[in-house]
């Protein structure tokens, strides 16, 4: 993999606080070399994951348990119901407080998480696109549930190739946004995003990614999915169905979830399901390295745990 390469924390944020991001895509072992880190550099945990905010969602999201932690902090994880709401914005506000409070004591912020969105607007800020329409997403609501998502898809594919290329057929949520956008402004997401340019910097920081050969990433993932399966990852969604939790809340649409969600419901055979977990989590993965390859100021580095180290040791120095 290519991509810019940072040696430094970038110092155009003027006084904001120097923070770590620890990106890439899934199955790479941020978490794990995020700890190692934060252990090395007196550091805490502030999470970029837009599944691993919820709570019941631990196995299938690969949340670090409490033992993992072995007593860091971890900001940004387990902190919402699966129903209620959360985005970009909101991420930013509450990535923003941690960040805040990791500065106020002292203590090292290392951001760890493979959701672009969430690290691009932390770092840069949101594109300013329309506020939402409730009687344009109505709209695309109700043609979703006669005509389905994977539709849905196509015909943003259609009118707004660039977005559709970045979501999965069946991202319900941001589908519908993109259309909504669309419609209500004339003005597809991809070129709100595209005139926002997220060129400027909110914090000081060096962003590494971490760096698979793509059949060892795919490897790693295989493993992942099996190793989740043999520590329960059905009975983690049983008991979210038992809940009460519908399997049409973004979070059941993850990764893992749906599928699993879908053999509960009798649509799909259990290995056919595992088999279909893992050859979407590959496609996103792709998805992922497709992004961070976009991403300013990323450093692609092997998963060499000395080497990370060292990289982060120099960036630590020069952002004092």
């Amino acid at each position: 993999m290519t991509g810019k390469t940072v040696t430094a924390l970038d110092r155009s944020a003027g006084e904001k606080p120097s923070i770590l991001v620890i990106a890439g895509p899934t199955a790479s072992g941020k978490t794990t070399i995020a700890l190692a880190l934060a252990n090395a550099f007196g550091g805490e945990l502030i999470g970029a994951d837009s599944m691993q905010v919820f709570r019941y969602l631990n196995i299938g999201t690969a949340t670090p348990t409490a033992e993992e932690l072995g007593g860091i902090r971890h900001a940004l994880i387990n902190i919402l119901e699966p129903d209620q709401p959360f985005d970009a914005s909101q991420y930013v506000v509450a990535a923003d407080q941690a960040i805040a409070d990791c500065a106020a004591r002292g203590v090292n912020p290392i951001v760890v998480g493979g959701t672009g969105l969430y690290i691009r607007a932390l770092l840069h800020g949101l594109h300013r696109a329309p506020p939402p329409q409730e009687d344009v997403r109505a709209h695309f609501l109700a043609k979703a549930e006669q005509d389905g998502w994977p539709a849905m898809h196509q015909e943003l594919a259609r009118i707004d190739p660039k977005t559709a290329a970045r979501l999965h057929p069946n991202d319900g949520v941001r589908i519908v946004r993109a259309l909504e956008v669309l419609a209500s402004s004339g003005i597809p997401m991809s070129e709100w995003q595209e005139r926002h340019g997220f060129a400027k910097w909110r914090y000081r920081a060096c962003i590494l990614g971490i760096d698979h050969p793509r059949e060892v990433l795919y490897r790693r993932i295989e493993d992942r999915v099996d190793q989740m399966m043999a520590q329960g990852f059905l009975d983690e969604v049983k008991d979210l169905v038992q809940r009460g939790f519908s399997r049409d809340l973004k979070p059941m649409q993850g990764l893992g979830y749906r599928q699993l969600m879908a053999h509960l419901a009798g649509e799909t055979g259990l290995e056919d399901a595992v088999a279909d977990i893992k050859k979407e989590t590959r496609r996103f993965a792709k998805r992922q390295i497709t992004w961070f390859k976009k991403e300013l100021g990323l450093e692609w580095v092997g998963p060499d745990q000395d080497d990370i180290l060292k990289r982060a040791r120099a960036c630590f120095a020069q952002g004092d």
